[in-house]
């Protein structure tokens, strides 16, 4: 299993995270950000489908702030989802909980999400390739509640992840492009 971990200040974090995403990212991927807007800190996933949406990505997105997918839909919305799109490959974003000392790192990673697991859910894995970003310490068992998260890193942090996924596109695009001419 391979991931790369980027903070979301540093200056080139899109970049890492795109320039590892161009190999999992083609014309076949559909983006599915997990999350929902009624929690500051779970609504990382939300913003990034919103932010690809509103910059027009060219691939499917599935999970915004007006039409979120969370915990009490994921089951119905991943199965809508595979029957529109059977043969797609999955890139899933969410927002997780981990050491305080990590808060506002950004990891891409070839596995799937697990939606749930740090607060004891059983939800379904989404995706062959994930983004997540760590909001939070899991130092506390409250799940993004009575937290001083702001808003400005969520929505910081969800910036850094729409643009390193429109540069991985365009990223892959440019090697299909190569491969292609390179053939002739």
């Amino acid at each position: 299993m391979n991931k790369v971990k980027v903070h979301y200040k540093n200056n080139l974090s899109y970049y890492k995270i795109a320039y590892f995403l161009k190999d999992f990212i083609n014309a076949n991927s559909i983006i599915i950000c997990i999350g929902t807007d009624r929690c500051i800190g779970d609504c990382l996933g939300p913003l990034v489908g919103t932010l690809l949406k509103t910059e027009n990505f060219p691939l499917n997105v599935y999970g915004t702030i007006s039409e979120p997918i969370h915990a009490l839909n994921i089951d119905n919305k991943l199965q809508e989802i595979k029957k529109l799109h059977p043969a797609s490959n999955i890139i899933g974003i969410d927002a997780c909980l981990g050491d305080n000392k990590n808060i506002g790192e950004i990891q891409a990673r070839d596995y799937p999400i697990h939606p749930g697991k740090g607060v004891g859910k059983l939800l379904p894995d989404v995706g062959e390739t994930s983004i997540i970003g760590i909001v939070d310490s899991s130092d506390n068992n409250e799940l993004f509640t009575n937290r001083n998260i702001r808003l400005n890193l969520i929505l910081s942090m969800a910036k850094v992840i729409s643009h390193a996924l429109i540069h991985s596109y365009y990223l892959s695009c440019l090697n299909d492009k190569d491969k292609y001419t390179s053939i002739y």
